[in-house]
């Protein structure tokens, strides 16, 4: 019989700790079927800041470095300036990028630094108790809004692939969701063309994907991928929001 299907050698044999029904899990195996594909993992280097990927170093058999909450792009800026021929690579929850993270994040797209940032949006902070995050959708009960986000006291969730892809620095945005098969397969191609932008050396890129979060979302996991599909791509609808190698994007 032909094997069609394996652990990607970049995937460490370890079992996931994360929650059933999670997407972290989903996103690790395509970010390292890429890796594999591209012939990146002898010279990647990943950074996982905390949050509920905080051990990701046990998942991806490529270098990692930690970095403190919020700081990956900063740090990912330092690793690639020192050795520009290194691949490297954020991994960021929503509270972590778009949070406590902003500025380092909007900073890094700004000035073009050559890093792709893989982005976790389940649109609630995961590891500390299903707080409301900035990218909580309104209406969206958490732990801090148990009533709902309201707009009015609250604000509306932030929408980072759309703030990102104006600046002139950054060479590939595009918006996933990993909430059928036909959209995993979605999400693999978004990565490799992410981090062909940086091989090419073009500049910034990131990959934003919607992924479920069935335990602070009180879902089943079934309930949770459904929930993505239905009501995430309403408020951050999935598309290609800067691909410097497209014609109405080449200048």
């Amino acid at each position: 019989m032909k094997l069609i299907y394996t652990r990607p050698e970049s995937l460490k044999k370890a079992a996931f700790h994360y929650c059933p029904g999670c997407g972290h899990s989903v996103a690790h195996r395509l970010v390292c079927e890429v890796i594999d594909e591209m012939e990146l993992r002898g010279r990647t280097i990943g950074i996982p800041p905390p949050g509920c990927s905080v051990f990701a170093y046990n998942y991806f058999d490529v270098d990692m470095a930690e970095s403190a909450h919020g700081r990956g792009a900063a740090v990912a800026t330092g690793i690639k300036r020192a050795c520009p021929g290194i691949i490297v690579f954020t991994y960021q929850g929503d509270g972590d990028l778009a949070g406590i993270g902003t500025a380092e994040t909007i900073h890094a797209a700004n000035r073009g630094e050559n890093i792709t940032t893989i982005f976790i949006n389940n649109a609630v902070y995961g590891m500390t108790g299903g707080q409301m995050a900035p990218t909580t959708l309104s209406g969206m009960k958490t732990t801090t809004t148990p009533y709902g986000r309201d707009p009015a006291t609250e604000g509306r969730p932030m929408r980072m692939s759309e703030m990102l892809a104006p600046l002139e620095g950054v060479a590939y945005i595009e918006r996933v969701a990993i909430s059928s098969p036909a959209n995993i397969r979605k999400a693999k191609k978004a990565i490799a063309r992410a981090f062909r932008m940086q091989i090419d050396n073009r500049g910034f890129s990131m990959v934003e994907i919607l992924s479920p979060c069935p335990t602070n979302w009180k879902m089943t996991p079934v309930q949770s991928w459904k929930w993505v599909e239905e009501e995430m791509t309403r408020v951050f609808p999935p598309g290609v929001y800067k691909d410097v190698t497209e014609p109405e994007n080449a200048g």
